[in-house]
């Protein structure tokens, strides 16, 4: 279900408060990662939580999950923020992923400006391991020079809108993978798209990457276990990997996991925090 929110649900909320009834605490759980998905999960089971999905709306056919969703923007920090106070919200949680740098930002601001404690949800970002041969860049846009003169087969698992940067390097052969269509990012190029949506274990990725006589990947150090699996297969097969670092995020609360991110919930209702 998609919803910006209802006058009734705010009457309801008022007249549980009326009623001396604890009212079940309202989350908006900024999401699209695996970690939103399993807090999701984990929150429908407890109806002492209302919690509202927001998406970005990148994806085209996100996946189905029991919660109330909203899909797209807020018109910035100042949006968000008004967002907050508007709809009773008592606990932000920034589930996005670690490259959503414009939302996790607009977070924090509207965190302070609404008086609404912020939580985020990260997981670490991959290590390197013996046997990885990595180069790692700070950007899409270092990426590309990186790949170097000779013509090579490279594996783009980047995302969709970060495709357009290799159009720079038409010398090389691209395999990519996304979740919604290529379309016309790389035009003129060879390219063999894929769409899939993971995750992908390490046994398939070496299967795919064999098969396309792959001999570069470039992704982002997203973290995680669900995309891992070409990772460890880059390293069984020698293939040497770009890999972008993480950009830095705001300094607030923050925790790996789902259920710690649920204990931290339960921590702030139990002090009527936001009720």
């Amino acid at each position: 279900m998609n919803s910006q929110g209802t006058a009734e649900d705010t009457a309801a909320l008022d007249t549980g408060r009326a009623s001396g009834e604890k009212a079940a605490m309202r989350i908006l759980l900024l999401g699209g990662t695996t970690e939103a998905a399993s807090l999701v999960r984990l929150l429908a089971e407890r109806p002492d939580f209302d919690v509202t999905l927001s998406l970005a709306g990148r994806t085209a056919a996100p996946q189905a999950l029991p919660a109330r969703t909203r899909i797209g923007g807020f018109g910035g920090a100042a949006g968000l923020a008004a967002y907050l106070r508007d709809h009773g919200i008592a606990a932000l949680i920034d589930a996005t992923h670690p490259f959503a740098r414009v939302i996790s930002r607009n977070a924090a601001l509207a965190s302070r400006d609404a008086g609404v404690p912020l939580l985020a949800v990260r997981r670490p970002a991959w290590a390197r391991e013996p046997g990885d041969d990595w180069r790692e860049v700070d950007s899409m846009a270092e990426a590309v020079p990186a790949l170097g003169d000779r013509p090579r087969r490279v594996f783009l698992t980047v995302g969709r809108l970060e495709l357009a940067a290799f159009a720079a390097a038409p010398q090389h052969r691209y395999l990519v993978r996304t979740i919604e269509p290529v379309g016309a990012a790389l035009p003129g190029l060879d390219v063999t798209a894929i769409e899939a949506r993971g995750p992908f274990g390490a046994a398939d990725e070496d299967a795919l990457m064999r098969r396309h006589g792959v001999e570069l990947l470039v992704t982002k150090n997203s973290g995680g276990a669900a995309t891992y699996g070409k990772i460890a297969a880059a390293r069984a097969l020698s293939v040497p990997v770009v890999i972008v670092r993480q950009p830095v995020l705001p300094d607030v609360p923050r925790v790996a996991h789902a259920r710690d991110a649920l204990a931290w919930l339960e921590a702030h209702r139990a002090t009527d925090r936001g009720v």
